[in-house]
């Protein structure tokens, strides 16, 4: 999961759109996708083979970005340096009134920032993470030893349990680590395959609009800010590839420490034509876990997707 994504950036207001250049003319935190994740290494080729994880072991292994082992090197500091209560808590409600009677399935579900809370509210729930640093921090809380992982990268959703789950997710922006289109597509048409009749798919995304504006700013993002830490964030954009790097300042009184973490944006158009082509179709789309609207003036969007 990477590093939770801050949904109020600046307005978009005649801002250039990233991407449009490229031939899909359309348009990534948190993993900060969108997204997406406080983010897990970015996933890398697909070849590694997935297993369920009770006692997990891990050899570091490059993720998508530049920086390989990033979510293993940073997993103890997680939830120091990127939990923010009022954001976890608002996504938990609306997953848990999405999530009907479960079970669910986290995509990247790092070190059960989200996950643990739902199965706090009695939901069954699964997760695929890559890392093994974030699964043992997930399974040291209380609570972790009763979420079923697997380890693995979950572009193909490579969960070995049988049966379809009422809600799958990814939060945080988690979902645009998926370094490119065609990762995204078929992460899209397995989740599809692993949805129970009824059953929904939540994403949330920056609008790449808005991550222009904030770009072009120059001013960098502060992240979290307390008595013992700052953590500062500048993201550069690059359309011809419909990527963004977050770069990640962090300063404490006995260190200063920078990491970055890449991410493959795309628009809600995109998304929902994505979405399409792999059997499921836009139901609900909000400017925010906390039911805000979504407007010409949202900089961050939650989308829900079923079967057609």
């Amino acid at each position: 999961m990477p590093p939770h994504q801050d949904q109020n950036l600046t307005s978009p207001a005649a801002a250039p759109l990233p991407g449009t250049g490229n031939s899909r003319g359309k348009e990534p935190e948190h993993r900060p996708a969108g997204l997406a994740s406080p983010t897990d290494a970015e996933r890398a080729g697909h070849t590694e083979q997935p297993r369920r994880v009770e006692q997990p072991t891990y050899a570091e292994q490059p993720g998508h970005g530049e920086q390989p082992g990033y979510a293993d090197r940073n997993a103890a500091d997680y939830d120091r340096w990127f939990s923010k209560p009022g954001v976890t808590g608002a996504t938990v409600n609306t997953l848990a009134r999405l999530a009907g009677a479960g079970p669910v399935l986290e995509l990247g579900i790092g070190t059960g920032r989200v996950a643990l809370p739902l199965a706090g509210r009695g939901l069954d729930v699964h997760g695929i993470e890559r890392s093994g640093a974030m699964i043992r921090q997930l399974r040291a809380k209380p609570g972790g030893d009763r979420i079923a992982i697997t380890q693995g990268d979950f572009a193909d959703v490579p969960v070995p349990v049988p049966g379809r789950f009422s809600l799958v997710y990814a939060a945080g922006g988690t979902f645009l680590e998926l370094p490119d289109r065609e990762a995204k597509q078929r992460c899209l048409a397995a989740v599809a395959a692993r949805l129970a009749p009824g059953g929904v798919f939540a994403v949330d995304a920056h609008v790449p609009e808005a991550l222009a504006v904030a770009a072009a700013s120059g001013v960098p993002e502060t992240v979290s800010a307390t008595d013992d830490h700052l953590i500062l964030c500048h993201r550069l954009i690059d359309p011809s590839t419909q990527t963004y790097h977050s770069h990640y300042l962090v300063h404490e009184a006995h260190r200063t420490h920078h990491f970055r973490v890449r991410f493959h944006y795309v628009s809600p158009g995109e998304l929902d034509l994505l979405a399409e082509q792999a059997g499921l179709r836009l139901v609900r789309r909000q400017g925010g876990w906390e039911d805000a609207p979504f407007t010409r003036t949202s900089t961050y969007h939650v989308s829900v997707y079923a079967h057609n």
